[in-house]
């Protein structure tokens, strides 16, 4: 087989503070880029109104889910008021092994986990351009306390320090130039040499 078209799938791990705008870059790549699919999460609590089993999320028991962390069946999880919530392993392993790439929406507590359990994932951090634009967006949400807004800015802050922990950085000042940046990091990551010259000069001896 020719080295140049065997290659697997690969992981990539968004992240970023809220408001940075990660999920609507997260859903134009989804659809605007081939063999790309998202990451579904499973998590402990209720569907909600048009919410589809395994699409959405997978749903499960507070059981099932912990037989799982046992069994080391979960690239990450975290149990957020009451509920747990994780990123199955199996279906992710599964598509990267079909050369499908798949794209993880995570928080950052997250994305460091799987970067243990996964280090070989592309880990992008979201950014907003300055902190006045991300005040800007996170008040008109108009879904906030002006005390709300003010922690998670000073937990944005506090995010900014393990950057360095992420392969690349993307700054979301213009959602198109964003998308654009990150379409541009999964055609460089897939242009890695990811075989020994061995093998293509054998593939290229072939055709000669």
């Amino acid at each position: 087989m020719d080295p140049r078209e065997k290659h697997p799938g690969k992981l990539f791990v968004l992240s970023g503070p809220s408001g940075a705008g990660k999920g609507t870059i997260c859903r134009k790549l989804l659809e605007e880029t081939e063999k790309l699919e998202l990451s579904v999460s499973m998590t402990t609590r209720s569907p909600r109104h048009g919410e589809v089993e395994g699409i959405s999320y997978f749903f499960t028991e507070k059981e099932e889910f912990e037989e799982h962390i046992r069994c080391g069946n979960l690239l990450e999880h975290a149990q957020v008021y009451g509920n747990y919530y994780g990123t199955p392993k199996a279906p992710v392993l599964k598509k990267l092994a079909a050369g499908i790439d798949v794209i993880l929406e995570i928080d950052m507590q997250g994305a460091l986990k799987v970067k243990e359990s996964y280090p070989d994932g592309v880990f992008i951090f979201i950014l907003p351009p300055s902190m006045s634009e991300l005040r800007k967006r996170l008040t008109g949400r108009g879904t906030e306390t002006a005390e709300a807004i003010e922690l998670r800015l000073g937990e944005t802050l506090k995010e900014l320090s393990y950057i360095e922990k992420y392969d690349y950085c993307v700054v979301n000042g213009v959602l198109e130039e964003a998308v654009a940046r990150v379409k541009a990091i999964v055609v460089a990551e897939h242009s890695k040499v990811a075989f020994t010259a061995e093998e293509l000069i054998a593939s290229y001896k072939e055709e000669a």
